[in-house]
């Protein structure tokens, strides 16, 4: 069975890119383009791993970390955050938030699909 992943995130052509890299390596994805949605995708979905983008419409990434590392549901969800917002505060703000991986824009295609892989593979509890 194909490994699910969802993609938050609202730039149409990062979502074209993802889409069809994850897609060609086998992933199924599912795209939320609003923070709010994207939460609710990722509590009652329960994807593999969440791609997450720090900014986005509604709520931004942070707070939709915020609030999956806290539900019971999603606690132990793998989450690649990814953004243009490479600062270190950026980085150890989604760290204290509990991402898994923080990557930044623009990103290899390589490191995408290694990233990915390696939190769809890892096993959870």
């Amino acid at each position: 069975m194909k490994k699910r992943i969802l993609l938050a995130e609202d730039e149409p052509n990062i979502v074209e890119s993802l889409q069809f890299l994850l897609e060609r390596a086998d992933f199924d994805v599912s795209v939320e383009n609003d923070g709010h949605l994207a939460l609710k995708a990722a509590l009652e979905e329960t994807p593999d791993v969440l791609i997450l983008d720090v900014m986005l419409p509604g709520l931004d990434g942070y707070e939709i970390l915020r609030r999956v590392r806290t539900d019971r549901r999603s606690q132990d969800l793998p989450v690649l955050m990814l953004t243009a917002k490479g600062q270190r505060e950026d980085r150890e703000m989604a760290i204290e938030g509990g991402v898994d991986i923080f990557m930044t824009k623009p990103f290899a295609n390589t490191d995408i699909i290694k990233a990915v892989t390696e939190l769809a593979d890892r096993p959870r509890p």
